[in-house]
Formats: C-alpha cells, structure tokens, sequence
C-alpha cells in the first residue's frame, strides 16, 4: 500500500505542473470540445510509457547493481533538481488562464494529432515516465505496484483536470493556487530523493 502511495505521490508531482500539455487539456475542457478525447489520449499514453518504465527499464536497471546505483544517485539529483525548480516556482507563481473560444469548433482528428504531438514529442515525458519513473519504481521490492500508483495519478488529473476545467479555471488564474501546488511538488519530489539517497546508503 505504501508503494501505492508512494507511486501515486510521485506521478502526481511530475504531472501536476504548468506545461503545453496541461495547459491543452484545460483549454479543451474549457471549451467543452471534445474533452473525452483529450483526457484519453493523453492518459493512455502516460499509462502506457509508465508501464514501459515500470516494468521494462526498471527492471533491466534492476539486474545491474552498478547501474542502478549510477540511475538511483542520477534519479535523486534530478528529483532534487525538480523540487528545486518547484520552490522557485512558487517563490514567482505564474498564472495560467485560458479563454474559452467561440466559433467553430476543431474538427476531433486535429484535437487527436494535437494532444498526441504534446505527449509523445515532448522529451521530458520520456525522462519522467520511462528513465526516472522506471529507475525510482526499481528500488521498490513490487515496482508494478509502483507504477499502478503513477497510472492512477495521470489518469485522475487528466480527467480531473478535463471535466473539471470550468471549475477549476478560475482558481489556475489565481498564481497562489499554483504555489500551492508547487511547494507540494516540492515536498513529494524532495522526500523521493532523501528515500533513494538513504536507501543506498544503508546498502543491500
């Protein structure tokens, strides 16, 4: 249960952040234009690429003792470096608003091609999902477990975030709401590495 939470804690730390991607899936609830859609693409390819890291590339990086403690001190400084980059985002809070748009409406293909352009042409979203998750669930004796608590993260914001946006706009366009958020980002991410650094440190 713990690795559960500890997996959702951490997907929710990566995702939750100003970003194209967020920003489209909030603009499309907003515009109550095909939202369904959106919210799917962009959570099946997260699930996806968790699973490819979860249970692909951490469990390679498993095998290998030497390099696992290489991605285990290399996950760390990159966890430490996000959190660090959290806290001055909260220190300078930006707002993110999105006006609702009239006219016609975008055809579903354009919406599809869109949100996966913004998923799978994004090169952070490999770092996170598949290196960074996949060599953090490593460290856990049930990894799967690991990455079902990141999957249940993406998938609850993204749909959270899509059928929600008309809720939630008015509070994304207040910069406090973001340093809140931040500073959680902060915690989690921090609280990640401190664990990995200590767990290598106390040795097999």
């Amino acid at each position: 249960m713990l690795t559960l939470l500890a997996g959702l804690g951490f997907g929710l730390g990566l995702i939750v952040a100003i970003g194209a991607q967020n920003a489209y899936v909030l603009r499309q609830g907003i515009r109550r234009e095909h939202v369904g859609v959106v919210v799917a693409v962009c959570a099946v390819s997260d699930v996806v690429l968790i699973t490819v890291g979860a249970a692909g590339a951490g469990a390679v990086i498993a095998r290998h003792t030497t390099a696992l403690t290489v991605v285990t001190v290399l996950g760390a400084a990159v966890l430490l470096t996000y959190a660090v980059q959290a806290v001055r985002r909260a220190l300078r809070p930006a707002a993110l608003t999105v006006s609702p748009a009239g006219g016609e409406r975008t055809r579903v293909g354009s919406v599809v091609l869109a949100a996966l352009a913004l998923t799978w042409l994004n090169p952070h979203v490999y770092l996170d999902t598949v290196v960074l998750l996949g060599s953090i669930s490593a460290t856990y004796a049930t990894p799967w477990l690991f990455g079902l608590g990141a999957a249940i993260a993406s998938l609850a914001w993204f749909a959270g975030l899509g059928y929600g946006a008309r809720l939630l706009a008015p509070v994304f366009a207040r910069p406090g709401a973001w340093r809140v958020f931040d500073i959680a980002v902060a915690v989690v991410m921090t609280g990640i590495a401190v664990k990995l650094l200590l767990g290598l440190a106390s040795g097999p």
